[in-house]
């Protein structure tokens, strides 16, 4: 060393700073690689990315390589600037605490910090370059790495320790709808709210998303004649239910288009009617919307009435209300749907009971609990335990809910009102408030 000229240390020092930050940074970015993205790229064919596949496929000797590469210059580093400090200050322990102090800062600064900032903010663009060279040093350092290898499973062997392949475990639904919700501008929001919708229907019952019986539209053949001329051909629907007395008793589904055929005869009957009804479809109350979406497909079906365990008819779900419930809600309503279910510019909106909890907080963008009642009507009963008199209101956080008809032991409608930020403290339960 002593026979080395000053300049000619320099630049061995500064090479070895540069060998050092140069295996901090690689080990940050290839260990930062998004793999999701590092796989698009293979598939893409570019052979920066299959080559730091096959690098990452082999976590072990790329580790083994940097570590071993990073630490051989960190040691040369120390050593050179101690060497170089005794020889222009004198031997002195002075002088090596404050070579010691030296290489330790430039280490510190240049060599591991600024280096693995650097590599966590920019993984891809260093990562892929840094690839054929981190593969030449792994190549040439091969049998240390394999020595240094071999001695550490032979001390984790003894420490009961068996360490299995490197490979990531599979995401679960949850840290899949986490990258989702990360995505932030690399998908359009649209579609990752459809993405979203699709996890959520494992979650979901066909309780959720169906008609409730009483604002199923359905053909009673107890009525006379004239009464069933005029709702076929007023009817919303392109098919009804159809049955005898009550609801219960489903005898068929009526397609309306082959009813209107009938509908021009003179002497159209109940018979002629019976003639042309297809069987119903039923499925029992709490199927998974997912798995029922899966039933409309294989059975070639696209409405079905929902039953409880009793057999008695609970609403009514099409494959329309299912498709609703990933893409979002069409612009046509059906009749006795809230079409008006929209804030006014008094922060207002009047919501009849029996909505449903599910389809308040998607059209007007509330958070009410959906683990419990389903309906509007349930859950203020719920957390009033008591049929409530009218204008009594209750808090959500920040949304009053005032109850404005009661009729039949039942609230009929409520008035939302959504209160400025701040307006009152919120501390998690609903609390009952005064009326306006």
């Amino acid at each position: 060393m002593e026979t080395l000229p000053l300049w000619l240390q320099g630049l061995l020092l500064f090479l070895l700073l540069l060998l050092s930050a140069f295996f901090s940074i690689a080990e940050t970015a290839m260990m930062a690689l998004n793999r999701f993205r590092l796989g698009h790229l293979v598939r893409e064919g570019r052979r920066g990315a299959k080559l730091a596949a096959r690098l990452l496929g082999q976590t072990e000797r790329l580790l083994g390589t940097i570590l071993l590469g990073n630490n051989v210059a960190n040691i040369a580093l120390t050593a050179l600037v101690t060497a170089m400090a005794i020889r222009y200050f004198g031997n002195d322990d002075r002088v090596v605490l404050a070579a010691t102090t030296a290489v330790a800062v430039l280490v510190i600064v240049f060599c591991e910090i600024t280096p693995k900032v650097i590599g966590a903010t920019f993984p891809e663009r260093i990562a892929l370059p840094a690839g054929p060279v981190l593969d030449v040093m792994m190549r040439l350092f091969s049998p240390a790495v394999w020595a240094a290898n071999l001695i550490v499973r032979r001390l984790l062997r003894l420490a009961g320790v068996a360490p299995g392949p490197g490979q990531a475990p599979p995401l679960s639904l949850e840290e899949m709808r986490t990258i989702l919700l990360e995505s932030g501008g690399f998908m359009p929001p649209k579609h990752r709210s459809i993405l979203l919708n699709l996890f959520d229907l494992d979650r979901i019952t066909v309780d959720d998303v169906m008609v409730p019986r009483h604002r199923v539209e359905a053909l009673d053949l107890g009525h006379d004649v004239r009464s069933i001329r005029e709702q076929l051909a007023t009817c919303f629907h392109n098919k009804l239910p159809v049955f005898e007395g009550e609801i219960n008793r489903v005898v068929g589904m009526l397609h309306v288009r082959r009813a209107l055929g009938l509908l021009q005869r003179e002497s159209f009957d109940i018979e002629d009617l019976r003639g042309i009804l297809a069987d119903p479809y039923f499925v029992p109350s709490g199927t998974p919307v997912f798995r029922q979406l899966q039933f409309f497909q294989e059975n070639r079906q696209r409405i079905a009435l929902v039953i409880d365990e009793y057999g008695e008819v609970l609403g009514l779900v099409t494959l329309e209300d299912i498709i609703e419930e990933i893409i979002g809600e069409f612009t046509t309503t059906a009749p006795g749907g809230d079409s008006s279910l929209e804030w006014n510019e008094h922060d207002e909106a009047t919501v009849e009971g029996s909505a449903l909890l599910r389809e308040i907080n998607r059209r007007l963008g509330t958070a009410f609990p959906l683990d419990g009642p389903r309906t509007l009507n349930g859950l203020l009963l719920q957390t009033l335990r008591e049929l409530p008199e009218a204008s009594v209101s209750v808090r959500f956080g920040q949304l009053v809910v005032e109850v404005q008809q009661i009729e039949d032991r039942l609230i009929r409608s409520a008035r939302l009102r959504r209160l400025p930020p701040g307006a009152f403290p919120v501390e998690g339960a609903p609390q009952e408030t005064p009326p306006r």
